[in-house]
């Protein structure tokens, strides 16, 4: 199926393309108008079949535009150039627009060969001279001040007829014309004021940042010492340890630090560190190097018991270490001396891991232990109350244990011995309980021909009736554990009962799991409302005020809050699997406070359908069962002199400042935040260095300490530190403040997003005030190259389910804020900036390996917008939490074809509830499905299955709609007008007269003072 001309498009005569410098014409009208803001292309058009022209035929692409006849709106939207009268961008590295013209769907209708001289900025002909160069031709001239700030909601001023080049530019040429070429690190600036008007292609765009450094890792490796900025979170890149952690298991929002507090407040950034202790390796990294110094324990420092590490400094021909953080002269131990060259250096450094790589394990001996460490103890508990009955729930989550425990017959995971493969180490046992309003406990004793069960009718006490057979290896006991799964959803199809008791069940769980520690597997599908510790329904849907109460974030119920808290302290962990079949409430606020506190996770299915979300629960079930998890953890991190630690953001349990960070379970998904302050005043001359030590119980019951190792440079110039900026961690630091403040303190959401935008606003000017080389003029907003895209990703966090204005029910609000918390930065990134890509033009070898690389050669990602959406497109969009295939109404009935099978050529004929492709002979089918396993790589703990969005037919096309993020959508502003409200911020700032938003309130009361009667 490589003929790709057969995807034509549908009666248009017309070659689109939104990325095509040289479109004069508008696309087909969109048939769903998504709940977004008005979009330039749906204004005057009449809804049709197919496109609606005014007076003549359609044009040639490249042609004059149509004579404007009424209600016809230029190519760009006017009110947008009204707003920031017109904003061209310079960018310091520009990038050529790309014409896509071979990879298109459509007709290629060629341009007429035409004279026009090249567009160079000279405004064409006949343009009213005006009193400034920069001015909008269009305005009186005289009547507009340069970078006056524009009201939002104003009539759109009169616009000339846009300039439209008959002969399009190559890329070369077009790239020429911007004056300035790469000059490294010139900062990005957009001018908001000035002539011609803002073209969304010229702000900073993600997909772009992204796809270039791909690029780049590709053919490289990243080695950690000597590149100071990481790679952006959502590329696949291979990192070379040097010394440096990786940044895929740590990341520092600042790599050279400003030397005292005043440098780094005039910078506005915050200082902290990303913390990703167990993140996956991808294949061509070293494995992490398990070192063992027997019952002494790994060399540490006598004062402030950081471990021996790469930086610290071997004096006296070996007889003392240096510490790298606090300065301490240690002794060497005598098993550990070596002598040293005459620079300092061991001479044994090469042959010792511990001295030449940033992240190490080591094993510890007994004084580390707080119990005799064993094999991992999984428990699932499983719901089998009548509504998880009748939905299919129970029967989708056994299936998922199966699948998770055991590779499918025949399948080919077998190790070297050609025995099955191992899904959980060996030493970890499973067990099994199901609750309703009884506990039933059931003893899997592979000497049984069938699994006994054990009903526990007193939920006030509750015991464990099992001493031996409740915990088993999942191999010996294969036969039971598989016919006791399957045999549940029969067993309980005719009890029905309609309650479950939930928190009696943790609390049994609880005691089976005391004495060795583990992690629960739990499910659920109904309030739980039976029993001590019931829930009631406290959110109903109506919010009085117009914002959620602050009650309904966090649980107030002190039987859970103890639960929890004793589950962490016996090293326990929970991970939940909430089904809300109707969408109904399942105070999640409560329930999923016991998993963020033990270091668990939950999985929530707003509205689960059997036959669409099964694939999803499988796959996720055995993501919980086969990542890397440890248990009975305890955390702590170190930093320089100079420098102290302000606050830990994350899901553990801190009990008084300073102590450790005590987590009941930690894995492979989950990272912290950490965030330092000053004490004194760093040294330029010296380095800035953290470790991080986690200590905790691997799956396989070995007691270790997981140590890493970063360091930074201190400069005396803050200016210095905007050029190692990472944007990634900064963004993933403040979202882990804000939902941390959300959960703890008195703030609305409606401060949390102004505390956000303030932020935003303080860097921005931070950097215009002190850090700007060359005088911009006033209209300009200036970014730091190494922040171009930090707005846009401000916005996605002002637009996420956590922290948007507007209806979202307490249980999804509170699941997403906790999420925020607990995942790294890659897996927040693609949240906050969803990866859209283009599936109805793809190249011929899109979606195959590269030869040259071998890796897979990736589609370009597009920028998530409405207007990016072509007539008869089909997009897969993808935020790491859920993957939608978008189908435009006008989609050509062969891709269907191609993609779905025979007899599929209508998206009626398509299933709603199919959660991935059919696997078929035909190319698009096999790029399609490629680039699905290649993005199910690069993700966190949610599974990727396909949920199909079709244009006007599924309700699925709202999430597309609330995916597009720089549209105007979750009742926040389009990416253009943020950006025009950030500048005014700055510009505010910069002229003194920003007010903050804690003054005016401050005010406010001490106005209505002296008015209080004597009896308030």
């Amino acid at each position: 199926m490589a003929d790709y001309s057969m995807y034509h498009a549908l009666g248009q005569g017309e070659q689109l393309d939104p990325n095509d410098p040289s479109r004069t014409t508008q696309p087909a009208p969109p048939q769903f108008q998504p709940p977004v803001a008005q979009n330039p292309y749906q204004q005057g058009y009449q809804q049709g079949q197919g496109q609606q022209y005014y007076g003549n035929a359609p044009p040639p692409a490249g042609g004059p535009s149509p004579a404007a006849a009424p209600g016809f709106a230029p190519p760009q939207d006017a009110g947008l150039a009204s707003q920031m009268a017109g904003m061209s961008l310079g960018d310091g590295q520009h990038t050529a627009r790309r014409k896509k013209k071979d990879r298109h769907a459509f007709h290629a209708v060629e341009a007429p060969p035409g004279s026009s001289q090249a567009y160079n900025g000279i405004p064409p002909a006949g343009t009213p001279a005006t009193a400034f160069l920069n001015a909008d031709p269009s305005v009186q001239a005289g009547g507009q001040f340069i970078g006056q700030p524009v009201t939002p909601n104003q009539f759109p001023a009169p616009v000339n007829a846009p300039f439209n080049p008959v002969a399009p530019a190559t890329p070369a040429k077009f790239a020429a014309r911007n004056g300035q070429v790469d000059q490294g690190q010139a900062p990005t600036f957009v001018p908001a004021s000035g002539g011609g008007q803002v073209s969304p292609d010229d702000i900073p765009s993600v997909p772009v940042s992204r796809d270039a450094a791909q690029q780049h890792y590709l053919s490289n490796v990243y080695p950690t010492f000597e590149h100071h900025v990481p790679p952006p979170a959502t590329v696949s890149f291979v990192a070379f340890d040097q010394g440096n952690s990786s940044p895929k298991f740590t990341r520092l929002t600042m790599n050279n630090i400003p030397a005292n507090s005043e440098g780094l407040h005039s910078t506005g950034l915050p200082l902290g560190l990303v913390l990703h202790p167990m993140a996956r390796l991808q294949p061509g990294e070293m494995e992490v190097p398990v070192l063992d110094f027997g019952d002494v324990g790994p060399p540490r420092c006598r004062r402030c018991r950081a471990y021996i590490n790469p930086f610290m400094m071997f004096r006296s021909g070996g007889n003392k270490f240096v510490c790298n953080l606090c300065t301490y002269p240690n002794d060497t131990p005598s098993e550990y001396f070596c002598a040293t060259t005459p620079q300092g250096v061991r001479v044994d450094r090469d042959q010792r891991p511990e001295l030449m790589r940033g992240t190490v394990e080591f094993t510890v001996p007994k004084e580390y232990w707080t119990k005799e460490p064993t094999g991992l103890h999984w428990l699932f508990a499983i719901d089998v109350t009548q509504e998880s009955y009748n939905k299919g729930f129970l029967e989708a989550f056994c299936e998922g244990v199966l699948a998770a425990l055991y590779a499918p017959e025949g399948g080919d995971e077998t190790d070297e011995n050609g025995e099955p493969k191992r899904r959980i180490p060996l030493g970890a046992k499973v067990g099994f309980v199901t609750y309703d309003k009884d506990i039933h406990f059931y003893n899997c004793n592979s000497a049984l021909e069938q699994a006994q069960m054990m009903i526990m009718p007193d939920i006030e006490d509750p015991f464990v009736p099992l001493s031996d057979g409740l915990f088993v290896d999942p191999y010996e006991s294969r036969a039971v554990i598989t016919s006791l799964l399957a045999r549940l959803p029969t067993l309980f199809s005719d009890i029905k009962n309609p309650e479950p008791a939930l928190l009696p069940t943790l609390t049994s769980c609880l005691a089976a799991l005391e004495k060795t520690g583990g992690k629960v597997v739990c499910s659920l599908s109904a309030l739980p409302t039976w029993g001590p510790g019931r829930l009631f329904m406290r959110d109903d849907g109506k919010y009085p005020g117009g914002e959620i109460d602050k009650k309904l974030f966090s649980t107030e119920h002190p039987a859970w809050k103890k639960a929890a808290e004793k589950m962490v302290a016996a090293g326990v962990g929970v991970d939940f699997f909430l089904a809300a079949p109707s969408g109904g409430y399942l105070d999640i606020a409560t329930i999923g406070h016991v998993a963020s506190t033990t270091g668990g996770e939950s999985f929530y299915y707003p509205n689960f359908v059997a036959g669409r979300d099964n694939a999803k629960l499988s796959l996720e079930i055995k993501h919980t069962v086969t990542r890397e998890t440890g248990y009975q953890a305890l955390m702590k991190v170190r930093c320089s002199n100079g420098l102290q630690i302000s606050a830990y953001h994350g899901n553990f349990i801190q009990h008084t400042f300073g102590a450790d960070l005590e987590i009941g379970v930690i894995d492979a998904d989950k990272a912290v935040g950490v965030t330092f302050g000053y004490d004194g005043k760093l040294d330029s001359k010296l380095d800035a260095h953290f470790q991080s030590a986690l200590l905790y119980t691997t799956a396989s019951g070995e007691r270790r300490v997981r140590c890493n190792n970063v360091i930074a440079s201190v400069s005396d110039n803050p200016r210095e530190c905007m050029k190692f900026v990472d944007q990634d961690a900064v963004y993933t630091i403040l979202a882990k403040e804000a939902a941390s403040k959300l959960s703890s303190t008195s703030s609305t959401l409606k401060d949390i997003r102004l505390g956000l935008t303030e932020k935003t606003i303080d860097i921005l000017a931070g950097y215009r005030k002190n850090f700007s080389s060359q005088s911009h003029p006033p209209g300009q907003l200036v970014m730091p190259e190494k922040l171009k895209e930090f707005a846009m990703y401000m916005l996605g966090l002002i637009k996420c389910r956590a922290f948007k204005g507007g209806n979202e029910t307490s249980d999804r609000r509170v699941q997403e804020m906790r999420m925020i918390r607990s995942i790294g930065a890659a897996e927040l990134s693609l949240y906050l900036y969803p990866r859209m890509i283009p599936i109805h033009n793809l190249n011929p070898d899109d979606g195959f390996p590269d030869e040259q690389t071998g890796y897979l050669k990736m589609p370009p990602a597009v920028r998530t917008s409405f207007s990016r959406v072509e007539p008869g497109g089909v997009y897969l969009v993808d935020n790491g939490q859920q993957c939608l295939l978008w189908f435009h109404s006008q989609t050509s009935p062969n891709l269907l074809v191609d993609l779905f099978g025979e007899g599929k050529d209508g998206l009626n004929q398509l299933d709603p509830y199919s959660s991935s492709l059919p696997v078929l002979q035909t190319h698009l089918n096999a790029q399609v499905r490629n680039i699905i396993e290649f993005l199910k790589t690069m993700r966190g703990s949610k599974a990727l299955t396909i949920q199909l969005a079709r244009q006007g037919i599924d309700g699925a096309e709202y999430e597309f709609a609330r995916m597009l993020v720089e549209d105007r959508n979750n009742e926040a502003q389009s990416y253009v007008d943020w950006l025009v409200h950030i500048h005014k911020g700055v510009q505010l700032e910069l002229a003194g007269q920003r007010r903050k938003e804690g003054e005016e309130h401050s005010s406010i009361a001490s106005t209505f003072q002296g008015l209080r009667p004597q009896y308030w």
